[in-house]
């Protein structure tokens, strides 16, 4: 997405459009100015005092009905927090959406969303494979009481039944960044509800709202945190969708800690910079990859972005064991760079032959870039791919700049 892309911001008029570089610093902290303060505060409060009991039991219905956040000071930290309402306003501005619903980790997100559609006798899901695997295993084993139906894009239309509550695909798909045409799957949709995951893109790269989908996903454990120290998950969406997630919240507990929500909406003040520095070292790892003959076939998104999958000829558990700067890991988005192997760790969980079925091979790799050098990241899965270092790129190394 263009950094010039505006803005128009649904809780405050008064705002004009802004870029998506300067919602990213200032979304969330409109008011801080106004209150004498600069960096936003933390509220740890778990509870807080009120003398106005029958008032406190008119909010409480008022949100029993509707899940709408309960005007005047906050009631309960399990009903919402300050701090983690920062980053959901936040958040929910640069995904062009009414509202946004912050929780634990992302699999408790996507197991609300599930919760929602299954109170309302739409257990049946829609998908497209791949998922991220606890994903995949979470619709697969039906440990909500949901039953899902496995298809292509070009299957969802054929695939909806009177009880299907969701349409759920993930673009660029993990692990191996397959893309899936928004617009298309949410025609296809009719009136389900289409939830796109948007963990690996960010709305940095893409809207998935603006092309129709009602619901977007993401990890916020991965780029929007950015550094490897928070897990979190949210779903950006109507306010109709959020009250009802914001009920279910509150009733499983699935909240996200005031300390997250902080960490989150700082690390969303540096989205826009690292999502594009780490996409340029990507693609220029990309384009090495693909042309290297130790390489069966490289996975990069026409979006771009700061994931790659590849394949290699030779045993990649070896490729593993060889990386020194790059670390083995799982998880993605931070600003280090980090790889794995989706078919023993991400993906294990998921059937052999699902995995396979959805091309997450035996010799596939996952790598997240981050905002190392590059040639110092090439080095490293040189070195680890079993070759040695080009003078190619020994050369290009010679002319890097000398730290100052």
């Amino acid at each position: 997405m263009d950094s010039a892309s505006t803005f128009a911001p649904y809780d405050d008029v008064r705002i004009p459009s802004r870029a998506l570089a300067t919602e990213a610093v200032h979304a969330g902290r409109d008011d801080l100015a106004r209150q004498g303060l600069h960096a936003p505060p933390i509220d740890l409060s778990t509870t807080y005092p009120s003398y106005d009991s029958r008032g406190e039991a008119a909010r409480i219905d008022a949100f029993a009905q509707t899940g709408a956040e309960p005007d005047g000071p906050p009631v309960y930290a399990r009903l919402g927090n300050p701090t983690v309402a920062r980053f959901e306003t936040a958040l929910a501005r640069l995904e062009g959406t009414e509202s946004a619903v912050a929780f634990a980790s992302g699999m408790a997100a996507l197991s609300a969303v599930l919760l929602v559609r299954g109170s309302m006798g739409l257990r049946h899901v829609v998908a497209v494979r791949p998922l991220y695997g606890c994903s995949d295993h979470l619709l697969t084993a039906g440990l909500l009481g949901s039953e899902v139906t496995w298809t292509d894009p070009a299957g969802i239309a054929d695939a909806l039944r009177p009880d299907t509550g969701l349409v759920m695909v993930e673009t660029p798909a993990n692990p191996t960044l397959a893309e899936v045409d928004l617009r298309a799957v949410a025609h296809s949709c009719g009136s389900v509800p289409l939830l796109a995951d948007n963990t690996f893109a960010t709305p940095v790269l893409q809207r998935p709202a603006e092309q129709g989908a009602r619901l977007v996903l993401h990890s916020a454990t991965k780029y929007l945190g950015g550094h490897g120290d928070v897990m979190a998950g949210v779903v950006a969406c109507d306010e109709e969708f959020a009250g009802r997630l914001r009920q279910v919240r509150f009733a499983t507990g699935g909240v996200l800690h005031p300390l997250a929500g902080y960490l989150l909406l700082r690390g969303l003040s540096t989205l826009p910079v690292r999502v594009r520095a780490a996409s340029e070292n990507a693609a220029e790892l990309a384009r090495r990859l693909t042309a290297d003959p130790r390489v069966a076939r490289v996975h990069y998104p026409r979006i771009g972005g700061a994931m790659i999958a590849f394949e290699v000829h030779g045993d990649p558990h070896e490729v593993i064991a060889g990386v020194r700067l790059i670390t083995p890991a799982v998880s993605l988005g931070s600003v280090d760079t980090l790889i794995q192997h989706p078919a023993s760790i991400s993906h294990r969980i998921v059937d052999a032959a699902d995995r396979q079925g959805a091309g997450v091979g035996d010799r596939l790799l996952r790598l997240s870039v981050g905002l190392e050098d590059v040639e110092d990241l090439w080095a490293d899965l040189d070195g680890a791919l079993g070759g040695t270092a080009t003078a190619d790129r020994t050369e290009a190394a010679d002319r890097r700049p000398s730290a100052v």
